[in-house]
């Protein structure tokens, strides 16, 4: 059960947590408080080893989070600014940095802020009401928890630059045509289709899927890193009582149980 003032954070016996953004009044604005227990709720996460995989939305229907809290934007000065987007950057690289699929199902408003935290995990579904952008520059500000970054990253430079500097929204259907998302459905069906989604991945080896993500990560690194990563992953995979586990139940038409060794 939960044990945050602006989070709730649940598990099942299905190796699937679930956390989501609890001030809806605020359209779950990130305050200075979300993010220190977002970085509290992650961190525990990785530690227990009956969670497999993890679905991040919002409260209510009409926003996953709607940005930064401005309210604590009065008085910034430059030196405020720099400690601010570091402090959000690492929560967001921590989450990024899951060894644990982290997926995003977004329903309403993702803007600013909130659009940096659906980029920093893994997978992404959109209800059909979902609202994405970067309106920074509407306030005289660029995206400052790795926007500019993963934004670039995953629909290109031409793309990221343009929704940056017009501030504009996109609609779900667009940020699927990008990219940005991997699925849109109905509103009702949000967090159904993200649970089907973790409890496929919850069934799967857990050493592997944690190297896979590790892998995939290694990507944006140049083609000789990548690629040589994999084959230390590749390895390291080999080296696990999951992977013979996983070749014995192929070869004897059963299912595997795998333990994460």
């Amino acid at each position: 059960m939960s044990t945050y003032s602006t989070l709730e954070f649940t598990t099942d016996g299905d190796g699937i947590a679930v956390i989501t953004l609890n001030r809806p009044e605020q359209l779950n604005a990130l305050s200075k408080e979300v993010l220190r227990e977002l970085e509290d709720v992650f961190g525990k996460t990785q530690s227990n080893a009956s969670i497999r995989a993890i679905i991040l939305t919002g409260s209510g229907e009409k926003a996953f989070a709607a940005g930064a809290d401005i309210r604590e934007f009065t008085g910034m000065t430059a030196e405020d600014g720099e400690l601010f987007a570091k402090g959000g950057q690492r929560v967001f690289s921590l989450i990024e940095g899951s060894r644990k699929p982290i997926i995003a199902a977004i329903n309403g408003y993702a803007l600013g802020g909130g659009c940096e935290l659906a980029m920093a995990c893994h997978i992404r579904i959109a209800s059909e009401n979902a609202r994405f952008g970067q309106p920074e520059v509407n306030l005289g500000l660029i995206p400052g928890y790795g926007g500019t970054q993963r934004l670039t990253k995953l629909v290109g430079r031409g793309i990221a630059t343009e929704l940056i500097v017009t501030a504009t929204q996109i609609s779900a259907q667009r940020a699927y045509e990008i990219g940005l998302v991997n699925h849109v459905c109905s509103q009702e069906a949000l967090m159904s289709v993200a649970r089907d989604l973790a409890v496929a991945v919850a069934t799967k080896a857990p050493l592997a899927v944690a190297h896979a993500l590790e892998a995939v990560a290694a990507a944006t690194r140049s083609e000789e890193e990548g690629m040589a990563a994999e084959a230390r992953l590749f390895a390291n995979c080999c080296g696990t009582e999951d992977f013979k586990e996983g070749v014995e139940a192929f070869l004897n038409r059963r299912d595997p149980d795998f333990l994460g060794r």
